[in-house]
């Protein structure tokens, strides 16, 4: 008995001591013979084929067209030659395979396009599995087509670089239960402008085999640097044309480039290191210092006429103009202004004014502003520079030399100052102004006054010269208010007349913090809030205009 059961099993281990064959490719490994029905037997490794036909536009085969299939991520693919009727086929791809085909011919455009082989492939009949492709159309590239560019200002834009996109320049007919996952064929081609201005692409297809598979022209021009200076002195264009627009013109397309910046734009400042110049908000005193011997950057929004650039600049008083040369660089986008050697100083204020037209729109633009000599990072004390009274006595009187009562004194500090909103900062003598005998206590105005009241200081800025004579000295030109000025003064009510070279003047910034319980009412032009008293000695006196003939 032992020994009929070996002898039946001896033939299966025999069997089983080598790989399984399939030598002839049916999906089904030698030797196997029962069950001996392949309707019923699943492939080992199931294969399936890629075909189509290849066809021109016109639908006409196109022998000798490569295909090149690249089989999911595989390093190597297939390849296939159409025949005669356009038609090719590539076997033994493996069923549920995405591909990739690349269908090229010379004088014709390249198609690409994705599909599936079928993962039924194997099932009933054997490798029975196709993906299908087309009929595929390539278009001829045998046509051109010219496109004459014109600068902003109407003149041939010599030089312009262009391209040309063609899409679509091929198609894929798909019909029944056949699916394609993309497609793509497109055609570039460049091109740079001839001495007329000419693009000519060449190479392409024709309108009339564009409109055939309903395409498009897609025409890119680059923006232009005619003076190679690195700016660009024009805005590109970009336009779009169908198949059948172009066969029904038949004529040479225009294309005007637009201006670097929209020609409905207006000419303006958008940044330098004198901010008023962009506009009356700008007025932050740190965005409009300027330090002494730098000079002045300004940058426009779009390209100005260099011969139209006109820069005037005069002091705090507007009273008369300070030597100022200017440049346009950068193509037109910028320029740089430079004072006079020595003009600008520090704690200074100036004013300015730029007038330009634009070089692509013609407008104008023209800007009054305000700047301060000074360094951000390096701030300065705060001091009295000059104390000056207004004369309004008329000789012979005796008391023409004297500070009488409710004459105005000016204060003139060593830097632009700005009162903020609230209580003035208040003046003190020390003087007996209200002659009783005595200077403080609780006499009004004087330094010791118990009850701090002094009289009040107030901006005086000069919106034009102080005046000297009759008519009256005008600005250079009219000036922007910054908000800071080296100039205030107050009105004297003291009961007193002082003689003005012995008269000793306290600013009590310290008193008005002790008043308000702050000490940033008033403010440097470096940012600084100021809370130390100031004083001087000796009030001069502001030269009295003539009088009226």
């Amino acid at each position: 008995m032992k020994k009929q059961v070996l002898m039946a099993v001896l033939p299966l281990m025999v069997w089983g001591c080598g790989d399984a064959t399939d030598a002839d490719n049916d999906g089904v490994a030698d030797g196997i013979r029962d069950p001996n029905n392949v309707s019923v037997v699943v492939p080992s490794t199931p294969k399936g084929t890629v075909s189509g036909q290849v066809l021109s536009t016109t639908l006409q085969p196109l022998a000798d067209v490569t295909v090149a299939m690249t089989i999911g991520s595989q390093p190597t693919g297939k390849s296939a030659t159409t025949d005669g009727s356009g038609n090719f086929v590539m076997t033994d791809v493996p069923a549920g395979a995405q591909v990739l085909l690349t269908f090229s011919k010379t004088g014709y455009s390249t198609l690409r396009a994705t599909s599936t082989v079928p993962s039924a492939a194997g099932t009933v009949p054997i490798n029975n599995g196709n993906a299908s492709f087309g009929p595929v159309t390539l278009t001829q590239l045998n046509g051109s087509l010219s496109v004459n560019v014109v600068t902003p200002q109407g003149r041939p834009a010599v030089g312009a670089k262009g391209v040309l996109e063609v899409d679509k320049a091929g198609s894929v007919i798909l019909s029944n239960y056949d699916q394609a996952s993309s497609v793509v064929s497109k055609v570039y081609v460049e091109a740079t402008a001839d001495s007329n201005g000419v693009l000519t692409f060449n190479g392409i297809p024709s309108g009339v085999e564009l409109a055939r598979l309903n395409g498009t022209y897609n025409l890119w021009i680059a923006p232009m640097d005619s003076n190679g200076d690195g700016v660009v002195d024009t805005g590109g264009y970009m336009k779009s044309y169908s198949g059948s627009l172009i066969v029904e013109t038949q004529v040479t397309t225009l294309a005007q480039l637009a201006p670097s910046k929209p020609s409905n734009s207006a000419l303006t400042i958008e940044g330098g290191n004198v901010s008023s110049l962009k506009g009356a908000v700008e007025t932050d005193p740190l965005r409009n210092m300027v330090r002494p011997g730098e000079p002045i950057y300004v940058y426009f929004n779009q390209p100005v006429q260099p011969g139209s650039l006109l820069v005037r600049l005069t002091d705090e008083y507007a009273k008369e103009s300070l030597p100022v040369t200017a440049s346009v660089n950068v193509g037109g986008y910028s320029a740089t202004i430079t004072p006079g050697n020595g003009i600008v100083q520090e704690g200074k204020e100036y004013n300015i004014f730029v007038r330009a037209v634009s070089a692509e729109g013609g407008s104008n633009y023209s800007q009054t502003g305000f700047f301060f000599g000074g360094d951000q990072a390096a701030p300065k004390a705060l001091t009295i520079a000059d104390l000056r009274y207004q004369e309004t006595s008329l000789p012979p009187a005796a008391t023409a030399t004297q500070l009488n009562q409710f004459e105005d004194v000016f204060v003139n500090f060593s830097a632009p100052v700005a009162k903020q909103v609230g209580q003035s900062v208040q003046v003190f003598f020390a003087s007996d102004i209200d002659n009783n005998g005595t200077v403080g206590g609780n006499s009004f105005g004087e330094v010791g006054n118990y009850s701090r009241q002094g009289f009040p200081l107030e901006i005086a800025e000069p919106t034009k010269p102080v005046r000297t004579r009759t008519p009256a000295e005008l600005p250079v030109f009219g000036i922007q208010p910054s908000g800071y000025s080296t100039r205030y003064f107050f009105n004297y009510t003291g009961s007193v007349a002082l003689n003005p070279s012995q008269v000793r003047l306290v600013v009590s910034f310290s008193n008005l913090s002790a008043v308000l319980g702050t000490n940033d009412t008033y403010e440097s032009i470096w940012g600084q809030p100021i809370n130390t008293d100031l004083e001087a000695t000796g009030i001069g006196q502001h030269a009295a205009p003539p009088a009226a003939p």
